[in-house]
């Protein structure tokens, strides 16, 4: 069990890495929107290697050490359930990752750094909700009618 844990923390630390790279780097080619030059050469390629080559394929070992760790507990707290929220949020900004690597790449600099931006503080936010979650482990709130 605590191998399936360090896995699922070392890939989760990986993914994090490749997500916080991916929008930095489309940032950059971001700038070129109210220019009349392109990026340099290769910054959506970095940017898509990173995210189908290390970014992507982490999330989904992260995911699957973390779901394996969930069956292997057999707990469905309301931490628990808090954080599989969350983590679903993450992967929904990862799919968006690969949307914008995709505008990079049809040199549709709109509004790239906005998202890139936004992209980065929703992360930051899921990211630390998550961390909290898993540290202070919650109970349910007492105002919701319902329990697990």
């Amino acid at each position: 069990m605590l191998w399936v844990l360090s896995l699922h923390i070392i890939f989760l630390t990986i993914w994090v890495a490749g997500a916080y790279y991916v929008p930095v780097v489309l940032a950059g080619a971001g700038r070129h929107e109210n220019k009349f030059t392109d990026p340099p050469a290769g910054i959506d390629s970095m940017a898509r290697f990173v995210y189908t080559h290390i970014a992507t394929p982490a999330a989904l070992i992260s995911i699957t050490a973390g779901s394996v760790v969930f069956w292997l507990n057999q707990s469905a707290e309301f931490w628990l359930i808090a954080k599989l929220t969350l983590v679903t949020m993450m992967a929904a900004c990862q799919a968006s990752m690969g949307l914008l690597i995709i505008r990079v790449e049809r040199k549709e600099y709109a509004k790239v750094r906005v998202l890139s931006y936004s992209l980065i503080v929703l992360l930051s936010l899921l990211i630390a909700a998550i961390l909290w979650i898993v540290l202070a482990k919650p109970a349910i709130p007492e105002s919701l009618p319902w329990t697990l």
